[in-house]
């Protein structure tokens, strides 16, 4: 009896096991639907056969084309079942998102043989799966099939598909530009929905949110799929979400949710709860989001563990967003420990935001807002350890500039200042890896454009082949064709090179923005490390009373220089604070130095007049640090600002120090490397704001005086907006 017993109980948990299995497996594959293509062809002509039934195990159901193509949503597993009247049904079990080739044997139809042409879609095939294959991994070899898959193109068709992928290519690789002008090429070719919704992607990735907006609306609702209707409402709402139409937005997805929980499509059930959640977040209904966040958490899951993560960590940015750090720091925990159960089995992109280094950096700051300083300094340190031995800098930038902050505000100054010197070190960093990024990602377009110029052309050959056949069989027309042709020739390469004029300008204008951005961050480490020497001298000195007066100003001071870090441009109100703040601080160490004044014409009003931060900073410390510091006896520093007409000022910024050639006697290698260096982003940063703003700010030096002491005098000549 013990032994039956036995039997039956070790029976009941493996049939409890499979089942546990079974519905992991079904988990996994409710979330890794696509979109697979295919085609229905005779086996002796190679003629497509339209109308032919496509119809998946799960309900998915389509029908070929006239030229026997055909897409349908499926996921790895299922079972699609073929059916004509014809031939006899065809069963295909689907193992990856390859293409399709079904050959059949149609009962009614004598067979024929054209070897030429069933070669030519065979070839044409194997291009086009080639370029899929190579999407994400090699753009540059992905273009190269799709410019040989058009050599062996035979029909329109074909070459909307070449289009449509070499669309897609440019979509994964970001260059929205020339995937509008694909994708608009593949609908000229043959107009399909799915490329319809891609271009309407397309535009709004390329800020062309009005076209994109009325691309949506006018699809016809009623020839779409139910999984493509749902697209087209989430896409919409999207859009909706960039120009911050939020009601709009919200309604759209709403919509979707509508399709797409009538016909049970799981993935963007939770998908489109989730972002129903967000935006009412974003438009202050936080009670609303609440609820939707807890359906989209619950949906998420059911799924597999890498969706589940993914609404985790959003449900996490919600509450951060609105205070909750407890449950924030809960949930980030939770993620933390399936984001290891995915990187045993997979690699993370530093890219994503589900990294444990970018996870712990959260936490961190979590309880750095609940003011818990022993709970945020080891996730700040995992943070950093993670993100150097996964040389993610972002992470490893913001997670020891956190930890500094954590230090100050714990009372650690000693760590803060160390932290702080870790952190420079890592700007450093960051700054050459992004100059060899920017060199990189220029190559890659130069590249990229090359080969979308020989497709361009290969697209004129073609048009230019196709208007000389028409010349062979229609001589009574021969000279309007040519005329034609060679119109359509000369339109499409000033299209063409405007369209390669507008990128390049817009290239050179976003180019210009991260140099400059890529120039501020080297002021300000340069500017804090200064400040902070100066504060080490007052603890050497033993001087704790001073130093921590003068750390209480730089404080104040640090505050209004990282508020205006982002801007290209401040008032020039704001720049005077600072700079009276600052000179306050350097007469505040050297006294017995010089004695300054800032004046400003009473004629001027300051709010009218816009500059770059930090711009005149660096000219008064070269005054003090290596002017009047060096002088005899006391120095004066003159600050003045004086109205020169209408339009422009004069921000003068003179000394009585030993000059310019004397400083350079008295400084060592270093520091004239140093000063050089500083110097020469000014003057850079002058060049690039006045490239991109019409030569609105103008830098003069010369000596201020025929003295022993000839000091220094910088006139600074400022535009009106």
């Amino acid at each position: 009896m013990q032994k039956i017993l036995k039997y039956f109980l070790i029976l009941i948990l493996c049939f409890i096991t499979q089942h546990i299995q079974a519905q992991e497996n079904e988990n996994k594959r409710e979330s890794t639907s696509f979109i697979v293509r295919g085609s229905v062809r005779e086996s002796d002509s190679y003629k497509p056969i339209s109308k032919v039934n496509i119809e998946v195990n799960g309900g998915a159901y389509t029908v070929t084309s006239n030229d026997g193509e055909f897409r349908i949503q499926v996921k790895k597993g299922d079972e699609l079942a073929i059916r004509h009247k014809d031939f006899e049904t065809v069963y295909y079990t689907i193992t990856s998102n390859e293409r399709i080739s079904v050959e059949v044997k149609p009962a009614l139809r004598k067979p024929t043989s054209d070897l030429k042409y069933q070669r030519s879609v065979q070839n044409f095939n194997s291009f086009i799966d080639s370029a899929v294959t190579y999407q994400k991994k090699d753009a540059e070899k992905s273009i190269q099939f799709i410019t040989e898959a058009l050599l062996q193109s035979t029909s329109s068709k074909e070459n909307a598909d070449a289009y449509e992928v070499l669309g897609d290519v440019y979509v994964h690789w970001k260059q929205y530009d020339l995937a509008v002008s694909n994708y608009r090429i593949s609908l000229q070719n043959s107009d399909s929905n799915e490329v319809n919704l891609k271009l309407a992607e397309a535009y709004r990735n390329n800020k062309s949110y009005q076209e994109s907006i009325d691309l949506y609306k006018n699809l016809n609702i009623s020839s779409l799929s139910n999984w493509q209707l749902t697209i087209l409402y989430e896409g919409l709402a999207d859009t909706y979400v960039t120009i911050k139409e939020y009601d709009k937005a919200i309604e759209s997805y709403k919509k979707g949710l509508v399709v797409a929980q009538k016909h049970l499509i799981k993935p963007k059930i939770t998908d489109l709860n989730s972002k129903i959640a967000q935006t009412y977040n974003i438009s202050g209904k936080t009670n609303q989001a609440q609820d939707y966040f807890k359906n989209a958490l619950s949906l998420a899951s059911k799924e597999n563990k890498t969706r589940s993560v993914k609404e985790k960590v959003t449900v996490a940015d919600f509450q951060n967003t609105n205070r909750l750090y407890t449950d924030e720091i809960e949930l980030r925990k939770e993620a933390l420990k399936d984001i290891e159960e995915i990187e045993k089995e997979s690699v993370i992109d530093n890219e994503s935001p589900l990294t444990s280094q970018k996870q712990n950096y959260k936490i961190g700051s979590a309880y750095f807002a609940k003011k818990d300083y022993d709970n945020a300094i080891p996730y700040l340190e995992k943070s950093i350890k993670e993100a150097n031995k996964k040389e993610d800098l972002i992470v490893q930038k913001d997670a020891t500039r956190k930890l500094s902050d954590v230090y100050y505000d714990a009372g650690d100054y000693k760590m803060a200042l160390a932290t702080y010197k870790a952190y420079t070190e890592v700007v450093d960093e960051l700054y050459i890896k992004k100059e060899q990024e920017l060199s990189q990602a220029a190559r890659f377009h130069r590249n990229i454009t090359e080969k979308q110029n020989r497709i361009t052309t290969l697209e004129s050959d073609n048009k230019l082949s196709e208007s000389l056949f028409q010349l062979t069989t229609e001589r009574n027309k021969r000279q309007e064709l040519i005329i034609y042709s060679l119109v359509g020739g000369v339109l499409l390469l000033l299209i063409t090179a405007y369209f390669m004029y507008k990128y390049i300008k817009q290239q050179r204008f976003a180019n210009n923005l991260l140099a400059l951005k890529s120039l501020r961050s080297q002021m300000n480490p340069h500017f804090i490390f200064n400040a902070l020497n100066s504060v080490n001298s007052f603890i050497a000195s033993n001087d704790e009373r001073t130093a921590n007066k003068y750390l209480s100003d730089f404080s104040q001071l640090m505050r209004a220089v990282l508020e205006n870090s982002d801007e290209d441009f401040i008032p020039l109100r704001k720049e005077i604070e600072l700079l009276e703040l600052y000179t306050k601080l350097e007469h505040f160490r050297f006294k017995d130095k010089f004695d300054y004044a800032i004046t400003i014409d009473d004629s001027i009003n300051i709010d009218e007049y816009q500059i770059p931060p930090m711009l005149l900073q660096p000219y008064v410390e070269n005054a003090v640090w290596h002017g009047l510091r060096y002088k005899l006896e006391k120095g004066h520093l003159d600050i003045s600002i004086h109205k020169k007409n209408n339009t422009e000022i004069t921000i003068t910024i003179a000394d009585d120090g030993i000059g310019r050639q004397q400083s350079k006697v008295l400084k060592t290698e270093n520091q004239k490397k140093q000063n050089s260096k500083g110097m020469g982003n000014i003057k850079k940063r002058v060049a690039i704001l006045n490239e991109m703003n019409k030569d609105k700010v103008d830098v003069f030096v010369d000596n201020f005086q025929d003295a022993e002491d000839v000091g220094t005098k910088v006139v600074v000549t400022l535009k009106k907006d």
